[in-house]
């Protein structure tokens, strides 16, 4: 089986997020794909079967310690190796935990993942979050898997040192935290971070499944469908969201591979 590692959101190679991305060959036991996902430690290792008979792709996403429900950067990993190598052309479907993700080729080597939409509802947790992130927050809110809290600017975010272990006591995957991008960020219109140690990842470098929430809620404050978003980790990358019909999100972005190679197991 063939296997790779490919650079999400990002056009450069070494930004963005990694993740690995295997062609499986047949069905493979849930073990079996947590094993390997350990293994390659990337924060998601995606799991991709050709079903045949013009059936959706299966695909399956698992952390190094964990398998997860949605994933943006190793679906768009997954399209990207498979129109690179010339395994698929046009729109792809595949058949995931969150349903039928649909991908597509734009221009300029952008892909479009049509995913759903989570629009947070907001919750009492300021003075815990605050804590935990150790800054004010404006607002909180839960969406379908993770926490969402906007603070109060850019730079709040950029310098945040939260603390891993209170934040791995809430109820929640993961806690992303954002605020609206400052005026000299050029072309982008908010920020972010992403911590989720209960998915066995401190700290996420670009997470394409946040923006299901992202998108949807700097639309509705911003007013603007189309929007850019830059997540601030240390290797950092540039989402692209465009909400539509309420209840879909397009996240967009490019990717590049950095190795492949055969499975020897």
């Amino acid at each position: 089986m063939r296997i790779f590692t490919v650079d999400s959101f990002t056009d450069q190679p070494f930004k963005g997020n990694p993740a690995a991305v295997c062609l499986l060959d047949s069905v493979r036991s849930d073990e079996w794909m947590q094993a390997l996902a350990s293994e390659m430690r990337h924060s998601e290792t995606a799991f991709v079967l050709d079903q045949g008979d013009g059936l959706p792709r299966s695909l399956r996403w698992f952390t190094p310690a964990v398998e997860v429900a949605l994933c943006g950067h190793a679906t768009l990993a997954t399209a990207h190796v498979l129109y690179s190598t010339g395994a698929a052309s046009g729109a792809i479907e595949f058949s995931t935990k969150s349903g039928i993700l649909t991908t597509e080729q734009l221009d300029h080597g952008y892909i479009s993942m049509d995913f759903p939409a989570y629009m947070p509802i907001e919750i009492s947790l300021s003075d815990v979050l605050a804590e935990a992130l150790g800054a004010s927050v404006v607002w909180v809110g839960m969406g379908r898997l993770d926490i969402l809290a906007e603070v109060e600017s850019e730079q709040v975010v950029r310098t945040l040192r939260p603390d891993i272990d209170a934040l791995a006591a809430l109820d929640a995957r993961a806690v992303c935290v954002t605020a609206r991008a400052e005026e000299s960020s050029s072309g982008v219109h908010y920020v972010s971070r992403f911590f989720a140690p209960n998915a066995g990842v401190s700290e996420d470098p670009v997470t394409g499944s946040a923006h299901c929430m992202l998108g949807p809620y700097w639309s509705a404050k911003l007013g603007e469908k189309d929007l850019v978003g830059a997540q601030l980790s240390q290797r950092g990358g540039l989402v692209r969201t465009s909400v539509r019909d309420g209840d879909r999100v397009k996240i967009s972005g490019t990717a590049t591979t950095i190795w492949s190679g055969t499975l020897h197991v």
